[in-house]
């Protein structure tokens, strides 16, 4: 069984958890070393981790490696190949068929970075002849289009390998020169062996290109910079740290959640979505509490990151504003769908600003890309309409859920979010609700066009004053009474005025009426608003709510 350890942290590259997890790779289950810290979640394959036959890789600078990528002068290089290939992608079926199990004979020119760019397993210590376990892709020995994860390397340069040692082979390899002459065979029982070798180095994650902004990478001081805005210092830092057998991914603006995008039925998974949302690494944990443990501690560390990133977007929108706001107040990831959506939650990243909530289907790379959020909408026209357990979860009662409803022209919209802890659905809730009453007390009055008792007026609510029905000024009587209303302005006559003390009843057609009722001699007031109502129907309900609230601070 996996032992999940904790240890203090004592800095920006200290380790803040540390323990043996599994994690899911083309739908199966690979154990591996995971290793936690205030920037960064390192998944590594170690040595009595998915090797227990004891089949080891090699690193050498002439490209024979164990995937971590090294140049010809055995420093670290970023020029390195992104992708690999793998027994995951050279697949046993998609190998020739006349290959198998045939001599074959190649020639390979070593690059001067990277050299041969192939991963080796096996040796006579392991009962195993020497096997390809992986071909970097771009390099030499993926250019000849002629070997294949699973080959058997029986000879170098006329040396026999078919007997040797891995470090015998390593050493042959090494020795072989700028051109070699490779004598191989493809073994396709031997594809199980290859697998075990790194389900990590399939682990997909975002590597915007180097044009394009950027998180900054993982591997930096507590004083370093760390702006979401802008591209990493060195071209030669990578967001994700891909060291064939290990993976660091940085978590700054990640979303960790649980049971979002896979079934989890024994409550002991985890779920690391990318800031671009197109990527997921699900971890799964021995037992209930070791998984409540890790999320507790990575979510932890995901929201003191957000905070960084949320000071960073504010400082870098000072001066634009986002997306027709001036000031942000909070953002963050939640789990999102929408009423008529029956699917499963996705990630959603939501704003809230001083007058409208946005959402996001992924973390806007650079300034030009927050001023198009995927959905706006207006706090004064929103409500929150529940918060609490979410009752339909098939987990009732484990899940955190709250919903919003907004009223548009075609009708009303209704969002469903979850949160991940009772702390994120409170201030969640908090900022949506201030939010409402806020924009109504910076707003304070919504005018739009109606049709009263067959003539053409406006309808103004009005935050402190309540309503009031106007006869257009713009259809004064006489021919040239628009004429005369553009030289000489002319005050709106007032129709109808009542404060909100006085509004007994209010409903609408959900088309295009809207009827209020004062007990005037009017009666039930029928207004016409020439479209759909909810929307100053919604209006209605924010200013009455922030009024009720205000009065509430001052009792």
């Amino acid at each position: 069984m996996a032992v999940v350890t904790t240890t203090g942290v004592s800095g920006a590259f200290g380790v803040q958890k540390s323990g043996f997890l599994e994690v899911l790779v083309r739908e199966r289950w690979h154990k591996v070393l995971v290793n936690l810290n205030e920037e960064a979640l390192t998944l590594s394959c170690e040595e009595g981790c998915v090797n227990n036959d004891n089949v080891n890789d090699s690193v050498n600078s002439n490209g024979v490696t164990n995937g971590s990528y090294l140049d010809n002068n055995n420093a670290n290089s970023n020029n390195g190949p992104q992708t690999v290939r793998t027994a995951f992608s050279d697949l046993p079926e998609r190998v020739p068929e006349a290959i198998a199990n045939r001599k074959r004979c190649l020639k390979v020119t070593k690059q001067e970075v990277g050299g041969l760019g192939i991963s080796i397993k096996g040796g006579k210590e392991n009962k195993m002849p020497i096997l390809i376990s992986k071909i970097f892709k771009g390099l030499a020995a993926d250019q000849t289009q002629a070997l294949y994860v699973g080959d058997a390397i029986l000879s170098v340069n006329s040396v026999n390998l078919r007997d040797a040692t891995h470090d015998e082979a390593v050493q042959a390899l090494k020795r072989a020169g700028k051109e070699v002459t490779l004598e191989v065979k493809y073994m396709r029982e031997a594809t199980p062996y290859v697998k075990k070798g790194s389900p990590v180095s399939e682990i997909g994650w975002e590597t915007p290109p180097p044009e394009s902004p950027r998180l900054s990478p993982t591997t930096i001081s507590s004083s370093s910079s760390f702006n979401t805005f802008d591209p990493p210092s060195s071209p030669t830092q990578p967001s994700l740290s891909l060291q064939g057998d290990r993976r660091c991914i940085p978590l700054k603006m990640c979303c960790v959640t649980r049971a979002m995008t896979t079934p989890d039925p024994e409550n002991r998974q985890l779920e690391l979505h990318s800031p671009d949302a197109r990527h997921t690494v699900v971890l799964r944990c021995p037992d209930q509490p070791s998984a409540l443990s890790w999320f507790s501690v990575m979510h932890s560390v995901t929201s003191k990151l957000a905070q960084r990133a949320l000071a960073e977007v504010i400082q870098s929108t000072a001066r634009t504003g986002v997306a027709g706001s001036k000031e942000i107040r909070h953002l963050g990831w939640l789990a999102g769908k929408t009423e008529s959506e029956k699917q499963c939650w996705k990630p959603v990243l939501m704003v809230v600003t001083e007058k409208d909530l946005l959402l996001y289907e992924s973390l806007p790379r650079g300034k030009e890309a927050w001023q198009s959020p995927a959905h706006t909408y207006p706090l004064l026209a929103t409500r929150l309409v529940h918060s609490g357990p979410d009752r339909g979860s098939p987990h009732s009662g484990t899940e955190l859920f709250f919903a919003t409803r907004t009223g548009t022209r075609l009708g009303i919209e209704t969002h469903l979010f979850r949160a991940e802890t009772t702390k994120d659905l409170s201030l969640w809730t908090r900022h949506i609700v201030n939010g409402c009453h806020a924009s109504a007390e910076m707003i304070k009055e919504v005018t739009t066009s109606c049709l009263y008792q067959s003539q053409e007026c406006r309808l103004v609510i009005h935050y402190e004053q309540g309503f009031s029905v106007l006869a257009d000024p713009k259809l004064g009587d006489g021919d040239n009474g628009e004429e005369r209303g553009a030289h000489t302005p002319t005050r709106p006559r007032v129709l109808l005025s009542y404060p909100y003390e006085k509004l007994k009843m209010s409903s609408d057609d959900g088309v295009r009426m809207l009827l209020l009722e004062f007990g005037g001699k009017e009666g039930e007031i029928q207004l016409d608003l020439h479209s759909c109502p909810k929307p100053i129907v919604f209006i209605l309900h924010s200013f009455l709510s922030a009024k009720i609230y205000r009065l509430g601070l001052v009792a």
